[in-house]
This record gives structure tokens, sequence and C-alpha cells, in this order.
């Protein structure tokens, strides 16, 4: 049976992928680093001090992870300011289903918690959360188990009782080091072969995750 829900945030519950990919690139290539998508891709949910030795062995050893990200905030401040947050389609149904069924609920994301307060207030979301664990908070980040072990901990429960939501291979493969079910919910990429091998299902959008759950917890 599964007692908890763990959501990743950015691309599983809020359409910020896009953005991500947008304005990284933006913010480097104003820089004077041609970073494209296919970078971005690949440092999906990875805490800095991983990325930053992926990004310089892709775009040189010159690159400034931290000046050019926080330019990307403020790109993306700007964007949301302007436009608000798209919410991803069925959210609000699988909320709804856990807070019906009893399940417990958290967030493990590598966004820091200021962002994803404002993020989850904006579209009324918040308060169906018990616990929230930002990357900040623990000691290794995605793809290290560390932030989902911490979710299920401030759940008070196994890891292996929660369902992780995730929309990347970094973030399945730290739900499955953790010892949760991961489910993935692709977003800009489909998962590859050793994804595939560590998905407990993927789905196509989180109205389908409520049917899988249904299923699995009758």
């Amino acid at each position: 049976m599964i007692e908890g829900l763990i959501f990743d945030m950015d691309g599983l519950m809020i359409d910020t992928e896009k953005l991500l990919h947008k304005y990284w690139c933006q913010a480097a290539n104003e820089f004077g680093y041609p970073m494209k998508v296919e970078h971005v891709l690949q440092i999906r949910s990875l805490a800095a001090k991983y990325a930053i030795p992926k990004l310089k062995g892709m775009l040189g050893e010159d690159f400034d992870y931290y000046k050019v990200r926080a330019r990307r905030m403020e790109l993306m401040k700007q964007h949301i300011l302007e436009h608000g947050l798209e919410e991803k389609k069925g959210l609000l149904e699988i909320l709804e289903y856990g807070k019906q069924r009893g399940l417990k609920m958290a967030v493990a994301t590598a966004t820091d918690l200021e962002r994803t307060t404002m993020y989850l207030k904006s579209i009324g979301k918040f308060d169906y959360f018990d616990a929230i664990v930002c990357g900040s908070m623990i000691e290794n980040g995605k793809p290290e188990p560390d932030i989902y072990l911490e979710a299920a901990k401030r759940l008070d429960l196994n890891p292996s009782v929660c369902v992780a939501l995730e929309d990347s291979p970094n973030g399945i493969l730290s739900a499955y080091r953790a010892g949760c079910k991961p489910v993935m919910v692709p977003d800009m990429d489909e998962p590859d072969e050793d994804t595939l091998k560590r998905v407990f299902a993927v789905k196509s959008d989180l109205t389908q995750v409520v049917v899988f759950l249904e299923e699995i917890n009758k």
C-alpha cells in the first residue's frame, strides 16, 4: 500500500522547465557561452556541485555557473511576474486524491525554499503539503538520495511506501536510490533505457498517475 506521495516541483507540478531551458540559454549567451537546450537537459534537477563540472566540461572551464544562474533567475522572475505560472495537467486532481485518501504529501525540489513557497502559494497549492524539502536543506542534492530520504523522514514514513513523482532522469535516480517507488511523468524528454530500469511506472500526466494509484491501492 502507498502511504505517501513525494513531488518534484519544476516540470512536474508547474510548467517551468520550458522557462528554465529558455532562460539558461539566454543568460549564458549574454555572457558569451554557447549554451543550447541539450546542455540544459543534462543538468535538470542536478545540484550545483554536480552541474558545475558537467557544464564546464561542455562549455569550457571558464563557464561562470553562479553568474549565469543569477541572470537566469532574474529573467525567469520577470517572466513569472508578467505572465504567472502554469500548472501541469492533473495537479489539482492528484492533490485532492492524496488528501481524500489520507496520504501524506511532501515536496522534494532543488529550488530554494523562498521560490518554492512563492510558486506553490501563487497557484494555491502550498497548503496541501505536510513537508517541503529543498536542495539547500540536505548535504547532497539530486541525483543522490538525500532529498527523498529526508522527505520520507519528515513524513514519518519508510521510503518504500512512498511514490516519488518526477519528470527528469536525475530525479528518478535520486528517488530510486532512496528506495522510493519512482513514477515518471515525462516533460521535456522521454525516459532513456537506464531510467526505464528504475521506474515503478511511466505516465503521460498526473491524471493518469491518479488512475494508476487507484489501481495499486485497491
